[in-house]
This record gives structure tokens, sequence and C-alpha cells, in this order.
């Protein structure tokens, strides 16, 4: 069951290749009723405890494959529902220490609905100056523990 929280508490977790730990991961639900293809995405940044992680460096994991953000922006054919939380991936060298780390998360999304003059403007690591519930708030924070 997905929690409320866009930022899900399950899965925060560093990650181990070949036994040495190389970055760590988070989950996200999708805040839109209807799904959406990976070419409508429009990821942001991602800060935890401070540190800045670019959209390049992050890779998204859906339907049991990664995707790049260059990835994301030409593919049409592969659909997030709302009903399967992404897995947020992050290369970083030993991974975060053990305790509290506090996330912060944008993205944001077009619709078909939408003019394109808003699509032009919208911004994943800036609130919406015009908010719409039916497509959630573009930046998520949430504290999490790694244990």
């Amino acid at each position: 069951m997905l929690e409320k929280e866009v930022i899900q508490s399950v899965g925060f977790r560093n990650v181990k290749e070949d036994g040495a730990v190389t970055g760590f991961q988070f989950k996200v639900r999708l805040p839109y009723y209807r799904g959406i293809f990976l070419s409508q995405l429009r990821p942001g940044t991602l800060f935890v405890d401070g540190e800045r992680f670019e959209r390049e460096e992050i890779v998204w994991h859906i339907h049991g494959k990664d995707f790049s953000f260059e990835e994301m922006k030409s593919d049409m054919e592969t659909h997030w529902a709302v009903t399967e939380p992404a897995v947020i991936k992050v290369k970083k060298a030993g991974g975060l220490g053990q305790g509290y780390h506090d996330l912060k998360f944008g993205f944001c999304f077009t619709s078909s609905y939408m003019p394109p003059i808003m699509q032009d403007a919208l911004d994943p690591d800036e609130e919406s100056k015009m908010y719409m519930p039916e497509f959630g708030h573009h930046v998520n924070e949430r504290r999490l523990l790694i244990v």
C-alpha cells in the first residue's frame, strides 16, 4: 500500500554493488490519478541534507527497468501508473550514513489538457504559482531514516 506522502518511507536504503555501498534509493508515488507516460515527466533536482543531485545523476526505476533523464524525455510507450511507486536511484560512494536524512525532491508532468503556455512554465524545482490539486505539489520534502 502506498503512503499519502509522495516520498515513501518504505524502500529508503543504501544500495550495494559487489559488496560495496555505491549509493542510495527511495520510492516516490505519482500524485496524479491517471498515470503518465515517461515523456510527460519533468524531473527536478534532489537535495539530501543540503547536498545537491542533478536530474542527470538520478536513475528512475519503473516497471523493472532503469531510465535516465535523457531516456525518459523520448519514451512515449512506458506508462507510470498511480498505483506503482518509482524507485529513485542515486550514485553516491559510501551511500548515506545511518540516521535521519532530509530529502527534498521535485518533479512535475505535462498533461494533454494543459495549455502549452502552462507547460512551458513548469519548473519541477519550484512550486507552481497556480496551485492545481490534480497535479500535486512539484516539490516534496520528507525526513527519512536509514538503519
